[in-house]
């Protein structure tokens, strides 16, 4: 749908809440031109099933908005857009049951889903989760994957956030329209992916608010776009569970994390597993699973050999359990600043890593 006129009756017809990507579909399979749809009449609407509500709200926006100006007007707020029935519409995304008719981003969408894994999780992330996120989005982005996650806070977040930090590229989806950034302390980081590692997209128009029924509809795309899903920490009522269904549904491989039996975020990995999901430890197994080789970072790594005695001892204490640093100074009778200095060496080597509040864990 090169010309512009089309284009601009297309997004304008996609302004219009209750115009979903299946009833949209179905006004252009009758109208075969979105300008016909558009300027059809009240009687013409309703014969093909558009609700009453739906309809008048058709006929009253149209009083005041300008398709063509419309069009502009997105365009000059730096968003792009790419529709179901262009030829670098992503091919995994096609095939979904219900594709969206138009898809809005700011960044690149270059070879979009084509390898991609979706990386979700909890609002209310861990310190457990944090490190295994951080893991398994290092492993995934150096394989030369790109990871797949919703903006949200917690696990998302983290996700989108390592992967900029590996100089990976990453694809966050949003649940409103790009002028609406949710959470509004994620719009650095909205900007950043878009400048310079991937991109942020929506199905929603620009100025769409971001309500908690969108994200349902958010997490068919996430899982749409992806080859795979990775879920980490996420209770038995977590938005991130949807996105794993819908992936099973799509026909996407689907992986999940287990986390400490203790923890309420476990359940929903372990309920994925009892239904079928596979269990992973690390990313090296997702990338076999799929059939990938891995990357080796480029990192230094400390080998066994290099390690001092007092490093040993430290990784003893954390062989089986995080702990907090006074913990690890009382168990192996260190002063403080010996034990800080200890850890603050052994961080920056990658021995251990710190999941916040004097907690660390080995890596």
């Amino acid at each position: 749908m090169s010309d512009m006129t089309n284009v601009s009756h297309l997004l304008a017809l996609h302004s219009i809440d209750g115009l979903g990507p299946i009833r949209l579909r179905a006004v252009l399979e009758y109208f075969k031109d979105p300008k016909l749809a558009w300027e059809a009449n009240e009687g013409e609407l309703l014969k093909i099933g558009i609700f009453k509500n739906t309809v008048n709200l058709l006929l009253e926006t149209r009083k005041n908005l300008k398709p063509e100006t419309y069009a502009e007007e997105i365009a000059a707020s730096g968003i792009k857009w790419i529709t179901i029935f262009d030829e670098s519409y992503p091919r995994l995304l096609r095939e979904i049951y219900d594709p969206p008719v138009v898809v809005y981003y700011k960044g690149k969408l270059d070879d979009l889903g084509q390898k991609a894994i979706a990386v979700v999780g909890t609002r209310k992330m861990t310190g457990y989760g944090k490190v295994v996120t951080e893991e398994f989005t290092k492993g995934l982005v150096n394989a030369g994957l790109t990871v797949i996650s919703g903006l949200a806070r917690g696990v998302d977040s983290q996700a989108h956030l390592t992967a900029v930090s590996e100089n990976g590229r990453t694809i966050a989806v949003l649940g409103g329209g790009l002028n609406n950034i949710f959470p509004p302390e994620n719009r650095s980081l909205a900007a950043k992916i878009a400048s310079d590692f991937g991109a942020v997209i929506s199905e929603f128009p620009p100025t769409y608010p971001s309500l908690p029924g969108n994200f349902p509809a958010r997490n068919r795309i996430i899982s749409g776009l992806s080859l795979a899903v990775v879920v980490i920490e996420a209770a038995e009522d977590s938005g991130s569970l949807i996105t794993a269904r819908l992936a099973l549904e799509q026909g996407r491989e689907v992986f999940a994390v287990p986390g400490p039996i203790t923890s309420d975020l476990s359940k929903g990995p372990i309920n994925l597993i009892k239904e079928g999901a596979r269990i992973v430890f690390s990313p090296d197994e997702v990338l076999e699973e799929l059939g990938m080789s891995k990357v080796q970072s480029a990192k230094f790594k400390v080998q066994s050999e290099d390690l001092s005695e007092e490093e040993r001892q430290v990784l003893g204490v954390l062989e089986n359990e995080n702990r907090h640093i006074d913990e690890i100074g009382r168990q192996l009778n260190f002063p403080s600043p010996k034990i800080s200095a200890l850890l603050l060496k052994m961080e920056i080597s990658g021995l251990v890593q710190s999941m916040g509040a004097g907690i660390y864990c080995k890596k």
